[in-house]
């Protein structure tokens, strides 16, 4: 019995001290234990080749950082860490706050080998800690980006903390450039910019240009003079998925080319990463867009090169609906005005024709038919979707009597044939939708969307007038005897 209790008590005191080393050997700030922190005593002096790069951001280094860098630091030989400590909307004031409280709330995405991990509920202090980092980052929240004064005060205190927790006596110092939002998004922080894209994106150069003044910063990354030099290319005011965050992969490839070029000093242009879902076409775009960035980042670079010629091939597809659209064919998922789509003929090339919607329709909805058996060969999801106005009554405490569509980019000597899919099921009324397509001359043709899983109405012979413009109006027709006076379009087709 005695050996028993002395084997116990010593098998105790063995845990005992287990528990003390594991705990001296983890760091303070630490509750997740990484498994890649190492202690900084072997840090001193170390160069291993890999470059390591931390963000303190939020979803925008998430766009830019976290999708595509690594991949384009691989393909020419070299190799990357990357850290992003996220907080969705983080401001620097919020950021200064967490670092006084050393409050453990960020989410830690690293990148290593070209493996993602994500670390929940650590610390500003612990990530900084994390690694032997080369480069740190900061950045503004997007509504304030433009703002020099929500800058004055918060980044050298956060840049005075960032710099006593370093391992790396000679780390550098970034600023992360946001880009200015699309002309026709809803952000609420765009009233800071009277919902103008240039002044925003203005503003956002002037802003940083002054920050740079206040912290030792070794570069400005200018993601935001990437994305509107590429918003002049032939694919438009179309590289946000939400109206401010990047869209995927395009937008967030533009921005890792741009960060590409910031930390390794080479030119994106040929490099041979690109994500499988871009174009040749498109990936020049990115790359020649972030690369024009690095050699003119307080200004536009209008990419004269990278334009359409307004001639095409086949059929140009257009889906109207929230949802990405399929394969062949082209999404326009926002149903506001000043909404443009760079449009693609049926085999994804860009045509250097732009949908624009002028004239606002009410909203969206997916009520459409999902089976049917018309010669655009839709996919449920095309026929399904759909945007509606109403002509007659208030809907949703909105009037919206017509919608107007531009189409430009045509050649004024060519006709054109335009056809319309207009479909809402489990209807018992007439929604007959009027479309009134207006060049140098008109055609009007009328469609009963109601349970349509058939029928498509065409303009044909349509001429643009002298701008190369045609103009189609949506509406109520005639015959419509809902009393909303509910008209729809679910989907549309261009041919000569």
């Amino acid at each position: 019995m005695k050996k028993i209790k002395i084997y116990a008590r010593a098998t105790s005191q063995i845990i005992i001290f287990s528990i003390f080393l594991f705990m001296s050997c983890t760091k303070v700030g630490n509750p997740n234990g990484l498994p890649e922190t190492i202690p900084p005593s072997e840090y001193q002096g170390k160069n291993d080749g890999i470059i390591k790069v931390l963000a303190i951001g939020n979803s925008f280094s998430e766009d830019a950082i976290e999708s595509h860098l690594y991949e384009l630091a691989k393909a020419t030989g070299d190799s990357i860490v990357i850290g992003n400590l996220y907080i969705g909307g983080a401001s620097l004031d919020l950021h200064v706050d967490n670092a006084a409280k050393n409050a453990s709330i960020y989410s830690y995405r690293k990148i290593k080998n070209g493996a993602k991990k994500i670390y929940p509920n650590i610390s500003i202090a612990t990530a900084i800690g994390d690694e032997y980092w080369d480069y740190i980052s900061f950045q503004q929240v997007s509504q304030e980006s433009g703002i020099f004064s929500t800058f004055e005060k918060t980044l050298p205190v956060l840049y005075n903390y960032v710099k006593g927790k370093a391992l790396n006596p000679n780390v550098k110092y970034l600023l992360h450039q946001t880009w200015a939002y699309a002309q026709n998004s809803t952000h609420a922080g765009f009233v800071n910019y009277d919902k103008d894209q240039m002044k925003m994106y203005k503003a956002i150069v002037g802003a940083y240009n002054q920050a740079k003044t206040l912290i030792n910063a070794e570069k400005i990354v200018p993601s935001g003079t990437a994305i509107q030099n590429a918003r002049t290319s032939v694919v438009g005011d179309n590289f946000t998925r939400d109206g401010y965050h990047l869209s995927i992969p395009f937008g967030r490839y533009v921005a890792a080319a741009t960060w590409y070029e910031s930390i390794f000093g080479k030119s994106p242009v040929g490099n041979t990463y690109k994500p499988s879902e871009l174009s040749q076409f498109e990936t020049n775009i990115a790359q020649n867009a972030a690369h024009y960035a690095m050699q003119n980042p307080n200004v536009v670079t209008e990419m004269v090169n990278f334009q359409g010629t307004g001639d095409f091939t086949g059929s140009i597809l257009i889906n109207f609906g929230t949802a990405a659209a399929p394969a062949g064919w082209n999404g326009v998922t926002a149903f506001r005005e000043e909404t443009s789509v760079s449009l693609k003929n049926n085999t994804n090339n860009y045509t250097g024709i732009r949908l624009t919607i002028t004239e606002k329709f009410n909203g969206a909805n997916t009520s459409g038919e999902s089976s049917t058996t018309t010669d655009f060969n839709m996919p449920s999801a095309v026929s399904a979707s759909a945007f509606f106005g109403n002509s007659k009554a208030e809907f949703g405490g909105v009037l919206v009597k017509q919608s107007k569509l531009k189409i430009s980019g045509l050649d004024k000597n060519m006709k054109y044939n335009f056809c319309y899919f207009g479909s809402r099921n489990q209807s018992t009324d007439n929604r007959e939708t009027k479309f009134i397509t207006t060049g140098k001359n008109e055609v009007a043709v009328l469609q009963n969307s109601s349970n349509n899983k058939s029928v498509i109405s065409c303009a044909n012979a349509v001429q643009p007038n002298d701008n190369g413009e045609v103009t189609i109006t949506i509406t109520a027709g005639e015959n419509n005897n809902n009393s909303t006076g509910f008209y729809y379009i679910n989907a549309m087709r261009i041919t000569k």
